[in-house]
């Protein structure tokens, strides 16, 4: 249903850094860079966008959920999110009460964003 999102970041350059680290598991990385806009997504399509916070505006946490293939993918994405300095939210683990076969992790972007990675597959 989505085309595209778009966030606005306190500071672009952390933020690609912590979104690349991020999104190269789950086989997403920039697609195009104007300097303080950045998309990420694949074969070309840019689905996610960073850009500049605007001036005099508070930033809001957002809930932004990737998904991926499988549950080592989740993990690979909690691993690079540690190594990129995020806060832990929660620990890759079985959400039964989103669903049986819900497998993610939650954690912070530099903005305070609750990130999260998902598998839905069962394994």
């Amino acid at each position: 249903m989505l085309d595209h999102l778009s966030i606005q970041c306190a500071d672009v350059v952390s933020s690609s850094e912590f979104y690349d680290a991020v999104l190269a598991p789950l086989g997403g990385g920039r697609v195009l860079d104007f300097g303080a806009f950045i998309g990420y997504g694949t074969a070309g399509h840019a689905s996610f966008w960073l850009s500049p916070l605007a001036e005099g505006s508070a930033n809001r946490e957002l809930h932004i959920a990737f998904r991926a293939d499988d549950r080592a993918t989740v993990r690979t994405f909690f691993d690079a999110a540690v190594r990129a300095g995020a806060e832990v939210l929660h620990e890759p683990r079985l959400w039964p009460e989103y669903d049986l076969d819900y497998y993610g992790t939650f954690v912070r972007d530099p903005d305070g964003n609750n990130v999260e990675a998902v598998c839905r597959v069962k394994q």
